[in-house]
C-alpha cells in the first residue's frame, strides 16, 4: 500500500517559506550575536544618572548590561557571582556594608548603576545593609518571589538584571520600607 504524503508545496511556496525562515533568523542575528560576545543588547532601559555628590543628572535611556555567564564569572567573586547572577544571600553579619556609617552612594557591583544613597541607609539589626529606600525607581525592579516557602518581594538592578536583596514592609519612617540588601552585590564610593 503505498504511502500518501499529504498536500505537496509548490516550488513558490517552499522558497518563499525558507526565504521568510532566513529573514527570522537575520533579525535575531544582532542580539544573539551581541549576547554571545558578551556585549551590550539593542534594548535600552531608563536609569536615572548621579553626580558624584548625589545629585540626579537626570534619567537617560542606556543599553541593557547583558554578559555571559563566563563573563559575570570573571567580573565577581564566588559569593558575588552566587548572590547577584543566582539569587543567593550572603551570611548575616558577614557583609562589608552592614555597618558602614560613611557618607556615600552604593551602586550595582556588576554594572555601576547608582541603587542607593547613605542618607536613606539605617541599622535594621538584620545583618545586611537596609536602607528605607532606593536612590530611584528607574534604577531597581521589585517582583514576587516565593523561594523557600515564602513571599518575599526581590529587588533586582533594572540595567543589569543582578539581583541586590529583598524589601520589606518593616522598616522606618517616611516609607515604612526596609531594602535588605547584599554587601556583595554592591559598591560602595563616598560622597565627592
Amino acid at each position: 500500500m503505498p504511502h500518501d504524503p499529504g498536500p505537496r508545496l509548490s516550488r513558490r511556496a517552499l522558497l518563499a517559506y525558507a526565504a521568510a525562515c532566513g529573514v527570522a533568523a537575520a533579525a535575531t542575528r544582532p542580539a544573539a550575536a551581541a549576547l554571545l560576545a558578551g556585549g551590550q543588547s539593542a534594548e535600552t532601559v531608563t536609569i536615572e544618572r548621579f553626580a558624584a555628590d548625589g545629585r540626579s543628572l537626570g534619567t537617560a535611556p542606556l543599553p541593557r548590561v547583558l554578559k555571559t555567564d563566563a563573563e559575570w564569572r570573571r567580573q565577581l567573586s564566588l559569593l558575588a557571582y552566587a548572590v547577584t547572577r543566582h539569587e543567593g544571600t550572603e551570611p548575616a553579619f558577614s557583609g562589608a556594608y552592614d555597618h558602614n556609617h560613611a557618607d556615600g552612594l552604593y551602586a550595582c557591583i556588576c554594572c555601576a548603576t547608582v541603587l542607593f544613597d547613605s542618607r536613606t541607609k539605617y541599622d535594621s539589626g538584620t545583618g545586611w545593609p537596609s536602607f528605607w529606600q532606593p536612590i530611584s525607581r528607574y534604577n531597581v525592579v521589585e517582583r514576587g518571589d516565593s523561594s523557600f516557602g515564602m513571599q518575599r518581594t526581590a529587588v533586582s538592578c533594572r540595567r543589569c538584571d543582578a539581583h541586590l536583596g529583598h524589601v520589606f514592609d518593616d522598616g522606618p519612617r517616611p516609607t515604612g520600607l526596609r531594602y535588605c540588601m547584599n554587601s556583595v552585590a554592591l559598591n560602595f564610593t563616598v560622597r565627592g
